[in-house]
């Protein structure tokens, strides 16, 4: 999640596929009009990771492929323009509820963050309610807590191909206010366990996340309160950027 310019020249990116190549990015529809750069999120990625995979290793290509299906769900309007999924086959849960097909997805709010924080909570106690926000105003609000980037490693993989399963670590630093809440300048990290279920062509078409979204969403509202002039005024700072780019990965 690193909230960093976007641009139109093609630059060297490591870790996710389908965005070196001109024919990767030139006809693509790009939520935010231009492919995303992840220069910002890679460098927090790479002084904060606490594991480096071997080139080749199935580690590696895994959490290549999560880079790159993030990106692709984050940044891609157009399902058939997606090359990491089978869009017809593609199914998405979150800690064992109902799986979702791509469109039942948008209807959430895209591939973003309501999707990914799906809550039971009453509403009365929801500091972030999904219900409430769209994939643009969830993908601001953490792209201004988190100015440097959300950034993800695969810690271990318990399979590979066709059934993959890992266990992964997001984490940031809050250096924005967030839903009424200052920064804190902390870390913000959370764990989790997910299945990547590939077919036959290696499209995933089976996803689930098992994770504790208060691990994400405690660390976010730790801070003083905001005064409802200084909330007005960090949205209009935030949403004065041009570019809501890449944050996730």
């Amino acid at each position: 999640m690193a909230s960093s310019d976007s641009s139109n020249n093609i630059s060297t990116e490591k870790y996710r596929s389908y965005l070196n190549e001109e024919d990767d990015v030139k006809n693509i529809k790009w939520r935010y009009g231009a492919p995303p750069n992840y220069d910002v999120v890679n460098k927090l990625f790479e002084e904060g990771r606490t594991k480096i995979w071997s080139a080749g290793s199935v580690e590696e290509k895994v959490q290549n492929l999560v880079k790159t299906w993030e990106m692709e769900m984050f940044h891609k309007v157009n399902f058939d323009e997606y090359k990491t999924v089978d869009p017809l086959k593609y199914r998405f849960s979150l800690n064992g509820r109902k799986a979702l097909s791509l469109e039942e997805k948008r209807k959430l709010g895209g591939g973003g963050y309501n999707s990914l924080l799906q809550t039971s909570l009453p509403e009365k106690f929801r500091c972030f309610n999904p219900a409430e926000e769209t994939v643009d105003s969830s993908h601001l609000a953490f792209t201004t807590a988190f100015p440097r980037g959300f950034a993800l490693e695969i810690i271990q993989v318990y399979s590979g191909p066709p059934v993959i399963v890992y266990k992964f670590r997001h984490w940031g630093f809050m250096e924005g206010p967030f839903k009424g809440h200052s920064p804190t300048g902390e870390m913000v990290e959370f764990f989790g366990m997910a299945i990547f279920e590939v077919d036959e062509n290696s499209k995933v078409v089976k996803v689930e996340f098992f994770y504790d979204r208060g691990e994400l969403l405690g660390g976010l509202v730790k801070g003083a309160a905001l005064s409802d002039d200084v909330v007005t005024m960090s949205k209009d700072v935030s949403s004065s950027c041009p570019f809501l780019s890449s944050n996730t990965g």
